[in-house]
């Protein structure tokens, strides 16, 4: 055998020798130790009230772990738990223009999560988490509220998965 061969095959086998590994999902689960999950309603304790906030807010959340693990959906007494209650929704005058008039509002949503491990008990915690949306003053909130939301939605929720089973 010529040397060119022998460096091939030589390379061949080393490379199929070294492995890397991705986790396309994002998540770290270990799903030999951790098989479901329980989200449970958050309420609206908010001063403001929002009627569909809670309901949108809880599906939101159980929507985000359905779609991107492999976890089995529980209301209750899973391995890993999510409670807890919309602490704040409020719209707050920001910009003001020349003619003294606000000319931007801004729609702040928290909430406060409480996350339970009961596989890693350490890895638990008791958080608030906050997103807000600004729109223009001359709008009234019922007409933007719903888009608002949603966004504000979504980036919690994404911001609770990441730190609960992404690691990120």
């Amino acid at each position: 055998m010529d040397c060119k061969k022998i460096v091939y095959i030589a390379a061949i086998f080393y490379l199929s020798s070294c492995a890397i590994s991705y986790k396309f999902s994002g998540t770290s689960i270990d799903y030999t130790k951790i098989s479901s999950v329980s989200i449970a309603d958050f309420p609206n304790n908010a001063p403001l009230v929002n009627p569909s906030l809670s309901n949108n807010f809880s599906e939101g959340l159980r929507d985000i772990f359905q779609r991107q693990t492999r976890l089995q959906l529980l209301r209750a007494g899973g391995n890993l738990e999510l409670e807890g209650y919309i602490k704040g929704y409020s719209i707050t005058n920001m910009a003001v223009a020349a003619d003294s008039y606000a000319s931007e509002t801004k729609l702040t949503l928290t909430v406060h999560v409480i996350y339970t491990n009961n596989i890693a008990p350490e890895e638990s915690f008791e958080k608030d988490y906050s997103a807000y949306q600004m729109f223009d003053a001359t709008r009234m909130l019922e007409d933007v509220q719903d888009e608002l939301c949603s966004t504000m939605i979504q980036e919690i929720t994404e911001s609770i998965f990441n730190d609960t089973v992404a690691k990120w």
